[in-house]
């Protein structure tokens, strides 16, 4: 009898154990859901909108989906429909003719009818509406920011300044990281606190070389230049990288008579493509929204605006909710897509810190 009791007590113990785990998971879960709908809220706030015509955004009482107003011919005019509330319950009639204190309507369904007399304001009614997407906000924004020839001079500027960017980082990344330079250690601690320098800091300095010694105002120049130098980021991220490379590779290539450029193209690029991969990326997703520099010298060049900033120069002038976010969306579109198909590249075994990530 004893035998059976104490079996029992475990029997409950393991029973409210697996009670609290579920209720634990489920919490968890229920917590995760929450917050990746709350994430996820403005990225649907932005479609809808983005789908949306001027007359539902017009109207307080519009369903937040994209829906468009219903409108009856009747005797050649098109009258709006609206929802009358009657003793029946609600009716979906267009309005004839409205006036204070009663409005004619016609039941759209039963024009034979005729007109219909409601005692009430027709303006307190609501409008009766049907899904509906609309694409008007994209076309407007793709034709007046001339999307294809933004899109070709911002593509131009990635590639150029990529480039440029991926060729200088890496030379000084193998540097720091094959070789002993005199004072290498403080060189690569200079480096790294160039990233502490604000950008509004070498604004004015950089604007005056720029417009008044190079002039460079309304060129490509002054977005693709300064890369051509390399950044400070990607010069840390290529040399963690190289470090975590045995050098014993390094010196069997060296007694085969490979020089340093042969060993950095054959042995050390060939093992970095995760992490080059990752830098061309990030350079990409960087000259594609930046809109600082583009706005500062390309303003009095239309032909040679970028993406970013012809949608936003748009934005600036048709400042409607529906456009602001179709903008945005065609703005995001790219990366996005670039992310989705390369995104077994991005950050793909790559070591920050001596361990892989």
């Amino acid at each position: 009898m004893k035998r059976f009791r104490l079996l029992k007590r475990g029997d409950e113990s393991t029973l409210t154990f697996q009670l609290w785990e579920f209720t634990g998971s489920a919490l968890v879960m229920l917590f995760v859901f929450i917050l990746l709908v709350t994430y996820l809220f403005p990225l649907a706030y932005m479609v809808t909108t983005s789908l949306k015509g001027p007359q539902q955004l017009q109207d307080s009482k519009s369903p937040l989906t994209p829906a468009a107003r219903v409108f009856y011919e009747y005797q050649g005019k098109q009258l709006p429909v609206y929802q009358v509330p009657t003793e029946q319950g609600l009716r979906e009639w267009a309005l004839v003719k409205g006036g204070r204190a009663s409005s004619e309507f016609v039941d759209p369904r039963h024009p034979e009818a005729g007109l219909i007399t409601w005692e009430g304001s027709w303006r307190a009614l609501d409008y009766v509406y049907r899904p509906e997407v609309t694409f008007d906000n994209f076309e407007y924004i793709w034709g007046a920011a001339k999307i294809p020839q933004a899109a070709q001079n911002t593509l131009v500027v990635a590639f150029i300044s990529g480039l440029g960017v991926l060729a200088a980082s890496i030379a000084v990344a193998y540097g720091f990281s094959r070789f002993r330079i005199p004072g290498g250690k403080w060189l690569f601690y200079l480096l790294i606190a160039t990233i502490l320098i604000p950008d509004s800091i070498t604004l004015v300095p950089t604007y005056f070389l720029y417009v008044r010694v190079l002039d460079w105002n309304g060129t490509q120049y002054p977005l693709i230049v300064p890369h051509l130098f390399g950044n400070a980021i990607f010069i840390f991220l290529l040399r963690q990288n190289f470090k975590s490379i045995p050098r014993d590779l390094d010196e069997a290539a060296m007694l085969d008579g490979a020089g340093p450029l042969r060993i950095l193209v054959s042995i050390i690029l060939p093992q970095s493509i995760p992490a080059v991969a990752t830098v061309a990326l990030l350079h990409f997703f960087y000259t594609w929204n930046e809109l600082r520099v583009a706005s500062l010298y390309l303003g009095i060049a239309p032909d040679l605006r970028t993406v970013s900033y012809s949608i936003q120069t748009i934005q600036s002038l048709s400042p409607s909710p529906a456009v602001l976010q179709a903008g945005a969306l065609l703005a995001m579109a790219v990366p996005v897509l670039v992310l989705f198909l390369f995104q077994r590249f991005f950050m793909q075994d790559m070591v920050v810190t001596g361990t892989e990530k």
